[in-house]
């Protein structure tokens, strides 16, 4: 009898591992698997390219940006009035060349979050480019409350002790 119960108990024991493995499996492949949204990917498009500039690949820098830009339409088409997309539409936009448009995004943006702090930093480090220091100087005053790194880069970059790459 004891026998019995110790094989009973085997084969229960492996029907259940075997099971239990078959269904993970088949867990991994079936719609369990979390998607990026476009806003996630270009955002990983974007830290790909800052990381290119870094080491001097421009080129590669803006396909990564292009990339981005694209999801960021689509994301922004999708989600409209999202200040985070419209603060990355901003960068790549600009990062590409296009600053007017670029400054159309960020100001988009903060009319939905006036106080972004990646918004306010990306379009006051676009008017030092575009030589507009007084405006500049307006997004400083904007973050100089927020005891954030964006304060202190674009403080940087409009004293002249830090280049911007933009």
């Amino acid at each position: 009898m004891k026998k019995i119960l110790i094989i009973i108990i085997f084969i229960l024991l492996n029907f259940n591992a075997y099971s239990a493995g078959s269904s993970s499996n088949d867990s991994s492949n079936s719609s369990t698997t979390i998607k990026k949204s476009n806003y996630e990917q270009a955002v990983s498009y974007v830290n790909k390219a800052k990381k290119f500039e870094e080491v001097g690949k421009q080129k590669k820098a803006e396909k990564q940006y292009r990339k981005a830009q694209k999801l960021l339409i689509k994301s922004n088409e999708k989600k409209p009035n999202n200040a985070d997309t419209l603060n990355y539409l901003g960068f790549t936009t600009r990062k590409l060349g296009d600053y007017n448009l670029g400054e159309e995004y960020y100001l988009q943006g903060l009319a939905i979050e006036p106080k972004h702090n990646g918004i306010n930093e990306y379009l006051g480090e676009l008017y030092v480019v575009t030589n507009r220091m007084d405006l500049a100087k307006e997004r400083l005053d904007v973050l100089k409350n927020c005891n954030c790194e964006e304060f202190q880069e674009l403080k940087e970059i409009i004293e002249g002790t830090k280049k911007s790459k933009y």
